[in-house]
């Protein structure tokens, strides 16, 4: 099986529902927390291109509310992930790399055609 990593923070509830299927399926894997680790603009720049800057950004976090309306407008690539590298929290989570494959979110459906052995 290959590789997986997945990306996120560690006391997200959503992250943690994530952990717990992998677990449960026996999927090995490493925890990157972005929150406390960061995450590098090549890494976070490959996913973009992999999923699109609109499925990483995590608009409906508290994060991203948070932000001023200047910030929030005209969204571009290149704003989204300045964005997501100063403010991680930005980044829907979980982020799983398997494979050379990137899932963005929970989606136990998607995780079980990943993981199928």
């Amino acid at each position: 099986m290959a590789t997986v990593t997945i990306y996120g923070i560690k006391n997200c509830e959503t992250m943690k529902k994530a952990r717990a299927w992998l677990d449960e399926q026996g999927v090995p894997y490493a925890f990157h927390d972005y929150k406390a680790s960061g995450v590098d603009r090549g890494r976070l720049e490959g996913w973009a291109r992999e999923v699109g800057w609109e499925t990483l950004i995590n608009r409906s976090g508290m994060t991203f509310r948070k932000l001023p309306d200047a910030d929030k407008e005209g969204l571009t690539e290149r704003k989204a992930i300045a964005l997501m590298l100063a403010q991680p929290g930005m980044i829907k989570r979980p982020v799983i790399e398997t494979g050379g494959r990137v899932l963005v979110g929970f989606k136990p459906d998607a995780y079980a055609t990943a993981f199928r052995r």
